[in-house]
């Protein structure tokens, strides 16, 4: 599959979910998406961007402001299709395509983690915060951390397999099937 090809055909399915996708579709297109987030970074430089230099007589400084109108619309344009064929690439290797969401499922429940860890520590520690880091709270806290920096690696690992040979129960194997 061509870059062209690739690009062609996530686009072509854009909120599709089920089926297989090969590694090269998936890369292509996952560069389509890093390329496309350059350029409207760019044009967001170029024309939505303020430059403000503030000068006082002990400092001085410059505001870069942006409301980034083009890097927003471009990611909203390619978060589905991005999503669908990742769900695909996962299929292709076996794999539900709920392993995509785990980094982003075991970021909230760290989330849920800290902020009810750190309500719990107040409250059993006299209202202060000054023992957060302690005991139990850390038991908790590290190995979160742990799983949330390995878990992204894991999904990259999983995208960058090769493909089942033959049919799997998501279907037929991508370089099997003539378009």
């Amino acid at each position: 599959m061509t870059f062209t090809q690739a690009i062609k055909t996530c686009l072509g399915k854009y909120v599709t979910f089920s089926g297989r996708a090969s590694r090269p579709e998936y890369w292509f297109f996952f560069l389509f998406v890093i390329l496309l987030g350059l350029a409207a970074a760019a044009i967001d430089w170029m024309f939505f961007t303020s430059v403000t230099s503030i000068s006082s007589e002990a400092a001085n400084a410059t505001v870069i402001q942006s409301s980034q109108p083009v890097q927003s619309v471009v990611a909203l344009v390619v978060f589905l299709p991005h999503l669908a064929v990742a769900w695909r690439r996962m299929h292709d290797t076996g794999r539900s395509g709920w392993h995509v969401l785990l980094p982003t499922l075991l970021a909230m429940v760290a989330f849920a983690v800290l902020v009810f860890g750190i309500g719990a520590a107040s409250h059993f520690h006299g209202g202060t915060m000054d023992r957060l880091l302690t005991g139990a709270t850390l038991l908790i806290l590290l190995p979160t951390l742990i799983v949330l920096l390995i878990s992204p690696l894991l999904v990259l690992f999983w995208l960058s397999r090769p493909s089942q040979p033959e049919t799997n129960k998501y279907g037929p194997n991508p370089h099997e099937v003539q378009p």
